[in-house]
């Protein structure tokens, strides 16, 4: 303490209330008056440690708080690890220091920083600092430093995983810088593959890993991972003569584009189609389509891209059948029931709905389908040969769907689908007798259904019927002769 501060306290009466905001007014250039206009409490210890005066500052402290303090020992204010602290505060000498105490509140801990000052007649000037938010910001520090300390156990955990995963995998796995192709880093099967060290690999260019008849062909496909994902594998052979499917996958790390290339052995990995039939199927003129167990397309040719109006590969793979082939939960189910009993359906009438339309809707193109399994259970596939229905046909889709295959759906397919089907069923043959029984002649249909012509127009756009171009003016005219 300075000789100045020393002083001032020194000419404090020995006993009495003392005017603290006097003597901060009086001399706001001392040392004394400054520490006692930026403390948030000060108090007036008796010798005896008893509380004679209270006084709150202007900081966050309620004088609820502490309003219960005058006339009480100083001691007693303190929680009871804090007691002994207290003590020390009242024998502290001329040269005093901060200490931390923890007090009970009327709203709960008040954690706050002493300074205690001897005062003429024993007593004490004790002035202390707010604390709580210096603790709340401690505890959010450890809070962080607790949660930090969890993702970094987390993240060493995940790690261990995928590095186990990731060396004791059966098939060869190379990282590669994505601009320099050079090895980064590669599995356990990868080196025995290429029979070469872990020291060895790091930094290799991977072509020079490669077959050299499959090296240019290699390069291009994962130069083309940058413009787009790699939907099929690739076809390469190692240095050594080994044949794999190469499938590659691009991703990120430390600011740079990184490829992950997993390599499946030839005799692995999924048969393809070999060249020629695959573009025979290509060449077709009717559309055909390969789905797997679930009926969901692997493959479609050209043709069948036509018919459903897409115009890319990408945009059918994946998709289940039905989202093109058949009216919903009826006669697709009936094919794919007959095709999973006997492996084989033969000129199945049916409709092809067009891949931008509504995939619920009843309507499309009438069609005929022979169908097809290969393959083992687990491993089956589905190949479906699609015909336009003949426009003479005097039963197309829904003469098709005889009764016995609408019986045959209960217990598979809702009495609601089953009904809705079998009326448009019934529909269309009443039409098409009505149109047989007047000889083609639209109005005198119209007439015998008890249907206006626009409905019956409309009904016939719906089910497929009828020539709806130069037909109509002829009917027309006729239907005006006549009248």
């Amino acid at each position: 303490m300075d000789a100045q501060t020393f002083s001032n306290i020194s000419a404090l009466p020995s006993e009495g209330t003392i005017d603290l905001a006097a003597l901060v007014a009086g001399r706001p250039d001392s040392a004394l008056a400054a520490l006692l206009a930026a403390a948030d409490l000060v108090l007036v210890v008796a010798a005896n440690g008893v509380i004679n005066q209270v006084h709150v500052g202007s900081g966050e402290i309620d004088p609820g708080d502490v309003a219960d303090w005058e006339g009480d020992k100083w001691r007693d204010t303190a929680l009871p690890d804090s007691m002994g602290k207290i003590d020390a505060l009242m024998n502290d000498s001329i040269s005093p220091r901060w200490r931390e105490a923890n007090h009970n509140g009327v709203n709960g801990e008040l954690p706050l920083k002493w300074l205690s000052l001897p005062l003429p007649g024993g007593r004490r000037l004790a002035i202390a600092r707010d604390q709580r938010v210096a603790a709340n910001l401690q505890q959010r520090l450890v809070r962080a430093q607790q949660a930090m300390e969890r993702d970094s156990i987390r993240l060493r955990q995940m790690e261990t995983r995928h590095r186990l995963l990731f060396d004791t995998a059966a098939e060869p796995i190379f990282i590669i810088d994505a601009s320099s192709r050079r090895v980064v880093e590669a599995n356990a099967a990868a080196r025995r593959a290429t029979g070469l060290s872990a020291s060895a690999l790091d930094g290799m260019n991977f072509a020079a890993l490669l077959h050299p008849d499959d090296h240019d062909g290699t390069i291009a496909a994962l130069g083309a991972l940058a413009a787009s994902e790699q939907r099929h594998p690739a076809h390469l052979r190692l240095a050594g003569g080994q044949a794999f499917a190469m499938s590659a996958s691009l991703f990120r790390q430390d600011r740079d584009n990184r490829l992950l290339i997993r390599l499946v052995p030839q005799d692995l990995a999924a048969p393809a189609l070999s060249e020629p039939l695959a573009g025979a199927m290509e060449r077709m003129p009717d559309p055909f389509v390969l789905t797997d167990d679930n009926f969901d397309v692997i493959a479609g040719n050209g043709a069948f891209l036509d018919l459903v109006g897409l115009a890319r590969q990408a945009d059918l793979v994946g998709q289940p059948v039905s989202r093109y082939l058949g009216r919903p939960g009826i006669d697709l189910g009936v094919l794919t029931t007959a095709l999973r009993d006997h492996g084989m359906v033969r000129g199945f009438a049916t409709i092809v709905r067009s891949g931008t339309g509504d995939p619920a809707s009843s309507d499309g193109e009438a069609v005929e389908v022979s169908a097809t399994s290969s393959g083992e259970a687990g491993n089956l596939r589905h190949g479906f040969s699609i015909r336009p229905a003949a426009r003479d046909s005097a039963h197309a889709v829904g003469a098709s769907l005889q009764m016995s295959q609408l019986t045959d759906l209960v217990g598979r397919v809702s009495l609601k689908d089953i009904v809705r089907e079998s009326t448009d069923l019934i529909e269309r043959l009443c039409i098409e007798a009505a149109l047989n029984y007047t000889d083609d002649n639209r109005a005198s249909a119209a007439e015998i259904l008890g249907l206006s012509r626009q409905s019956l127009y409309s009904k016939l756009h719906r089910h497929g019927l009828g020539n709806l171009g130069e037909s109509d003016s002829s009917n027309d005219n006729s239907d005006s002769n006549a009248g």
